[in-house]
């Protein structure tokens, strides 16, 4: 499918590994210019690299999401270093699991602040840019917002909260050319998904098998997900072909998610 991508410009924040990497790499074969934000300058560089061609270009911009200046400062990297901004992808943030009796304000607030309130900053820095440009935000959630789990009371309630904020920006965005939608994955072979196994497999004394199979179980699905798989359809959301998804919640999880 021709997604007619070539010349413009996107910003992924958490750019530097997992699904926001691959996010960049899928765009990056449509031609887009991408500016890459994470913590991790060494991993930025690793990406930008690899991704770097005779027509396309990278940027990077190092730096945490949870302090105040920084969204505005990315989005202006992006726009210097190439003159524009269509496409912003917010995936920056994860968040910490456990016993909600074990979990202190300072890591709900940790949580909020890098994936959501991060998230609302690069939005506000970034609108006019989209807005001159008739451009698109894909906000990366998670399927965790849909139903309670009692060890993700953060991540769920960052999840959903972002959901939400998805769907306000798409009405604002209707009036001023802007697309705003959400994806939400399940497991996905990430770092992140590699090293639960891993814990299950130290606390549980299972195979990488065994642990594997548990969470599949768990979660009703016949398999993993990919990060490839998750950009594929990200790249879809930022084209012309989806013109007419606005405010859509879209999940990408192998049919684990049965609320409605």
């Amino acid at each position: 499918m021709e997604l007619n991508l070539a010349g413009k410009v996107a910003l992924i924040t958490g750019g530097n590994r997992g699904i926001g990497a691959a996010i960049a790499a899928e765009l990056a074969r449509e031609g887009v210019h991408v500016c890459l934000v994470a913590r991790d300058r060494a991993r930025l560089e690793d990406v930008a690299a690899r991704l770097a061609s005779s027509t396309v270009h990278t940027a990077i911009h190092s730096a945490d999401l949870r302090e105040p200046d920084v969204a505005a400062q990315a989005v202006a990297a992006a726009v210097a270093a190439f003159g524009r901004l269509d496409i912003l992808v917010n995936n920056a943030g994860a968040t910490r699991r456990g016993d909600f009796f074990s979990l202190t304000d300072a890591d709900f607030h940790d949580g909020f602040e890098l994936k959501f309130h991060g998230a609302v900053r690069v939005t506000r820095a970034a609108w006019p840019h989209l807005r001159e440009r008739k451009g698109c935000i894909i906000n990366i959630a998670g399927v965790g917002a849909h139903e309670a789990s009692a060890d993700f009371t953060i991540g769920g309630s960052v999840n959903a909260a972002l959901l939400h904020f998805t769907k306000a920006m798409a009405e604002i965005g209707k009036e001023h050319g802007v697309r705003v939608n959400a994806v939400s994955p399940g497991l996905i072979e990430t770092e992140r998904f590699n090293g639960n196994v891993e814990r299950m497999m130290r606390e549980l004394s299972l195979t990488r098998e065994q642990a594997v199979a548990t969470r599949l179980a768990t979660h009703g699905t016949t398999r993993v997900g990919r990060p490839e798989e998750v950009a594929a359809l990200v790249a879809y959301l930022a084209s012309d072909r989806a013109d007419f998804v606005q405010g859509s919640l879209i999940d990408i999880d192998g049919g684990s998610t049965r609320a409605m």
